[in-house]
């Protein structure tokens, strides 16, 4: 037999350089395209005379945004203008994540009911709503069920919540801190809180589109909670409502959250929708932008670094809240 080989392994072979030469390799073809992108993109503007600049934020707007938290007029600047638009982008976010979570959870529990009613009522929600694109979601809330609530004294009147084609107008506190609800005053409807039919069409769908996903996945964390689990419990005598939530739920939180993530994360790309409802958005905000001062790349790279910035900040923290549900496992 012969002598085995010594000295030293070849780089080519060794298993501990490769995967970092391959990364290198892949790292740079992705760098050279990346400049090979802006390059083509500096030379085509300079060509145009329009190289990239951001001056025209501080131009006044000219239009003015038709609901908005912030104080804005035409007057006021085009970047005063955006960031009303970010701030009604994350009010319709902040407002569809808890709606949306709070339909999927009891959607999901409902997937496990003894109730054969209920589990088929949830089972064809979920099937319904999944199948059906959200921009036809958003048009039938819109044009079908808001725009067509009657006004006045024939608006649909509930305790403390007033369904009106004028708005969603809820009870809250008033003048003095005083609890009032809504009044009808000359034939107008006025409470201390009112939604519009734009944010709450869009909310509304928004809800009940991403809930029914949420609700599969929280029935897919229910269900990868081993069965003797609920045995254990039932032979400690808790009953189903007890063990949902003593029991499975901490358990089923290990596989739900970063399907929340997934989740949530596609709530706050879909809210651009709000558009086709006339709902004044980020989105909606830079396209009026961008038509006025013909800055396209601009308002766009505007538009990417938001919606990457709120989307980085859903996935932190869900990530810090998934090693939160493993240390209290632990």
């Amino acid at each position: 037999m012969g002598e085995p080989l010594s000295g030293p392994l070849p780089w080519w072979r060794d298993r501990r350089v490769l995967p970092w030469l391959v990364q290198g390799a892949v790292a740079l073809v992705v760098l050279l395209l990346i400049a090979f992108l802006l390059g083509n993109l500096v030379r085509n503007l300079s060509a145009a005379g329009m190289l990239l600049s951001y001056r025209w934020l501080q131009q006044p707007a000219g239009f003015d945004i038709s609901e908005t938290l912030l104080p804005f007029d035409a007057g006021l600047p085009y970047w005063r203008a955006l960031v009303a638009g970010l701030v009604n982008t994350l009010r319709a976010v902040l407002v569809g994540l808890v709606g949306a979570t709070a339909l999927g959870t009891v959607v999901g529990l409902a997937s496990f009911s003894p109730n054969a009613l209920l589990r088929g009522l949830a089972r064809s929600y979920v099937e319904l709503i999944r199948n059906i694109p959200l921009l036809l979601q958003l048009v039938f809330w819109y044009f079908v069920v808001f725009l067509a609530l009657p006004n006045g004294e024939a608006a649909l009147q509930l305790p403390g919540v007033v369904l009106a084609k004028s708005g969603l107008f809820l009870a809250w506190f008033g003048e003095g801190l005083r609890w009032s609800g809504p009044t009808l005053v000359d034939g107008v409807w006025r409470a201390p809180l009112r939604l519009t039919v734009e944010f709450s069409a869009l909310v509304t769908g928004l809800v009940v589109y991403t809930g029914a996903f949420i609700s599969e996945v929280v029935r897919g964390g229910i269900t990868a909670v081993p069965k003797g689990q609920w045995e254990a419990a039932a032979s400690l005598g808790l009953g189903p409502l007890v063990t949902l939530r003593r029991v499975v739920l901490p358990q089923a939180l290990r596989v739900i959250v970063p399907g929340l993530n997934t989740q949530y994360i596609s709530l706050a790309k879909n809210s651009a929708l709000a558009v086709a409802v006339g709902y004044t958005d980020l989105y909606s905000v830079a396209e009026t932008t961008l038509n006025q001062t013909g800055r396209a790349v601009e308002v766009i790279l505007i538009l990417l670094g938001a919606y990457l910035v709120i989307d980085l900040v859903i996935s932190a923290l869900m990530g810090w809240l998934n090693r939160l549900v493993r240390i209290r496992e632990r």
